[in-house]
């Protein structure tokens, strides 16, 4: 039996919590982890798009501009986990993850933003990786064999995906075009706009 000092943090949220959350706590901070792109098509009303990419490469200077109340969403959860984790590793250790992302939240009855429609990025590599396997499989057999390979190489490519919790294929895809907003956000525009928690306040409400 696990004892509580050794329990594993709870770091789920499900969007019912949210709701509660949004019309409760003034300190709350919804950060949603997806490209802008997909921000701009569906998004929790006054929620910050900070994509993954922009949070990692400025991990610190965003751990210390937020407080203890903090949601962080994406399309499925993949993406807002890594954040989670990125930001346990810069003291930020209260991070929850919504069940469901933004799809799932709107499903619940929550307050959101709708703009363009757009597949989702991890739809977009669904249908990637599923079309290259077919190709692979049809020209190994009507062109060459060898063209298998490719079938292989996108199984490769999954598992290890799966293995280290990243996608390559959804970072290509990311950068074409299509998935891009009218303007993509950036340090300036998106974590130096984010309210500042003071150290006296984030001690009032971990003591809470």
């Amino acid at each position: 039996m696990t004892s509580p000092s050794t329990a594993p943090a709870v770091t789920a949220l499900a969007p019912e919590t949210l709701r509660s959350w949004i019309e409760n706590f003034q300190d709350l901070v919804v950060i949603d982890v997806r490209s802008a792109a997909e921000f701009e098509s569906l998004h929790i009303r006054g929620s910050y798009n900070v994509p993954l990419p922009l949070l990692s490469e400025h991990t610190d200077e965003l751990a210390a501009r937020l407080g203890s109340r903090i949601v962080l969403v994406c399309q499925s959860g993949v993406r807002a986990e890594q954040a989670r984790q990125r930001l346990a590793k810069a003291g930020i250790d209260t991070a929850y993850v919504l069940t469901g992302g933004a799809p799932g939240f709107a499903a619940a009855g929550g307050h959101v933003v709708r703009g363009k429609d757009r597949w989702a990025l991890e739809r977009q590599v669904r249908l990637a990786a599923g079309s290259l396997v077919v190709l692979g499989l049809a020209g190994g057999k009507f062109v060459s064999p060898k063209i298998r390979m490719l079938a292989g190489a996108i199984g490769t490519g999954l598992t290890f995906s799966a293995a280290t919790n990243t996608c390559a294929m959804g970072k290509a895809l990311s950068a074409m075009p299509w998935n891009k907003a009218t303007k993509e956000p950036t340090r300036e525009s998106a974590i130096l706009t984010l309210p500042v928690v003071d150290a006296r306040v984030k001690a009032e409400v971990n003591a809470s």
